[in-house]
């Protein structure tokens, strides 16, 4: 099975209120799957971290082989290919948790894409935390 991967985080302040979503494409280009993650306060690079990982965790449950991944961050993009060192202790983990899961793929097409690609995932990133700036606290 084959799919792409669009991600993204945000967060609103850096850090503030954050937010990760993933969505996954069919080779027709049907949604086949979205998720999200409201992080509370966060950094805009722990939020696309994140989004990244919902993104391939829900593929590998998918049992998706051939995977591209879609990404607006360019940091991650040149983290991931080794071309940037992760350099912050706080995304270290993220990051080799996404390089194990990525080991569970046959190939990997990794890119970065202008955010005008990534309209879906920005789009539902925006809606959880629109949804949470609305919610009462308790």
């Amino acid at each position: 099975m084959e799919a792409t991967l669009f991600a993204d985080g945000g967060s609103r302040g850096n850090p503030g209120p954050a937010a990760s979503a993933a969505v996954l494409i069919d080779a027709s280009g049907e949604t086949i799957e979205e998720v999200d993650a409201y992080l509370g306060i966060a950094t805009n690079n722990v939020a696309e971290w994140t989004a990244l990982l919902l993104g391939l965790q829900a593929a590998e449950k998918r049992g998706i082989r051939r995977l591209t991944v879609r990404l607006d961050s360019e940091l991650v993009v040149k983290q991931l290919l080794g071309e940037y060192r992760v350099k912050h202790e706080s995304l270290q983990p993220l990051y080799q948790r996404a390089r194990g899961l990525l080991r569970s793929f046959d190939h990997v097409d990794i890119a970065h894409v202008r955010r005008e690609q990534n309209v879906l995932a920005d789009r539902l990133v925006n809606r959880v935390l629109d949804q949470e700036a609305h919610t009462p606290t308790k």
